[in-house]
């Protein structure tokens, strides 16, 4: 009687990649180490009888296709001398050709569009390397460990007569169609800019599934682009509701009681000076001259830490964006309004808590005294760049003497510093006239005169 004949399934066969690409994975976290396959199989959490034999053929495949080899009976390693798996993060160019960016190699590896398997811009992949007729190595991707992204920024093409439609995403290193099928839409019709969500790219589709969660709009339209930039960028232009409530619960007021551990210099002469365009003033000068003929000067910012507090979720909020973004026609705020454009915002005739750095120099602008500390001060005017600069041309106007002081002071700090190797980064700004649907109807050149490096002189 003949032998029944041994075969592996289809369905079985994709059960052993499933599991190579974890021994893969698993091997990879230490590849100068040797394992046994118990030690394989604990580490991909494969323990009863039935799923270790399904190990022992995955590592049979894994050492066939070289990527794996048998040291001594039983025991194995990533082969890295033939074919090696690395792990790296994945950067393509506008062929739809990548490199992965590898820790510890000098040089990328290149991977052609056609290895690219289902990878996306950014994705951390698993990927097997070897030599191309003797040139530089290249790579194949073999999985994606971890998605970088899963939102994308796009224009629907619904299919005509049909109920499905592609997103076509608008950053073309992103090289992929992605399948709307019927009932996600989202509302969203035929060449609307939208965001879309993948949410599943299964083995051998050509495109990746998803729905689309927002429609921003019809391409070309101004706030449909500005927040297709916001959208692409990951910026979150509004703040969750629970943080707004928080912020909205701040205790906003100047009480005695924290005043009293603070160096009041509210009757110090203070001013800003902001473009003329800014909606929130983050920092203050402040300058009186004392009885030994040295002048006291002070800078402030607003102090953010006796508001939000470490812990809380308006901590957590600014610590993911990190910082306020600036857009030609709005901010993105790493605070809510509140706190941003409000109660930490530095505008006149409001006494405010802040965080000063104390000097005193002498005519010189040579440091004698320094201190740092909480304080609370009350800004007497707010100028623009231009109104401090005509000051400084003209010696008129209100608060002349004390920003032509200031004027002088640093002057004399710029040319030390410069005197002693410090790099200056003056360059040409472009800046834009807006009307009042914000479009650009102008465009100039900034130029940086006394009045900003005043600024920037007392800020560093």
């Amino acid at each position: 009687m003949p032998k029944k004949r041994k075969y592996i399934s289809q369905k079985n066969d994709h059960k052993l990649q499933e599991i190579g690409r974890l021994i893969l994975r698993f091997m990879n976290e230490n590849s100068t180490k040797i394992y046994n396959y118990k030690q394989i199989a604990d580490g991909i959490d494969y323990k009863n009888p039935r799923q270790r034999e399904l190990v022992i053929q995955a590592l049979h495949k894994l050492q066939a296709s070289e990527r794996i080899k048998e040291t001594e009976k039983g025991k194995y390693i990533i082969n890295l001398n033939i074919k090696g798996t690395l792990t790296g993060i994945i950067d393509f160019n506008q062929s739809g050709n990548a490199y992965v960016n590898v820790e510890g190699l000098d040089d990328d590896i290149f991977i052609h569009s056609k290895n690219v398997k289902d990878a996306l811009q950014g994705d951390k992949v698993l990927i097997v390397t070897y030599t191309y007729k003797g040139k530089k190595l290249e790579g194949s991707v073999l999985e994606v460990l971890e998605r970088t992204r899963t939102e994308f920024v796009g224009t629907l093409q619904v299919v005509p007569h049909k109920d499905f439609g592609f997103v076509v995403c608008d950053k073309k290193t992103i090289n992929t169609d992605i399948f709307i099928p019927k009932g996600k839409f989202g509302g969203a019709e035929d060449g609307d800019k939208v965001i879309v969500k993948m949410t599943e790219w299964k083995p051998g589709d050509k495109n990746p599934e998803g729905e689309i969660i927002q429609v921003l709009g019809a391409p070309g339209e101004h706030e449909t682009e500005i927040h297709s930039i916001l959208a692409e960028y990951g910026l979150p232009y509004e703040f969750p509701e629970e943080v707004e409530r928080d912020a909205d619960k701040i205790d906003r007021s100047i009480n005695d009681a924290e005043v009293a551990k603070r160096w009041d210099m509210r009757g110090i002469t203070t001013f800003t000076i902001d473009p003329k365009d800014a909606k929130d003033f983050d920092d203050a000068l402040s300058i009186r001259k004392l009885e030994n003929g040295n002048w006291e000067i002070g800078v402030h910012i607003a102090d953010v830490s006796h508001y939000v507090v470490p812990g809380t979720i308006l901590d957590d909020e600014a610590y993911q964006r990190a910082t306020s973004v600036y857009l030609v026609d709005r901010v993105v705020p790493m605070l809510p309004e509140v706190l941003s454009n409000d109660v930490c915002s530095l505008r006149p005739n409001e006494d405010k808590f802040t965080f000063s750095a104390v000097f005193e120099l002498n005519d010189n602008a040579e440091i004698k005294k320094q201190w740092f500390g909480r304080t609370v001060i009350h800004s007497d005017r707010r100028f623009t760049y231009e109104e401090a600069q005509e000051r400084i041309e003209t010696k008129q106007g209100d608060l002349q003497e004390e920003i032509n002081v200031l004027d002088r002071l640093a002057k004399i700090m710029r040319a030390e510093r410069i005197r002693k190797g410090a790099i200056t980064f003056d360059r040409s700004e472009v800046r834009f006239n807006l009307d009042e649907n914000n479009e650009p109807i102008g465009v100039y050149f900034k130029i940086s005169k006394d009045s900003n490096h005043l600024i920037e002189e007392f800020m560093l």
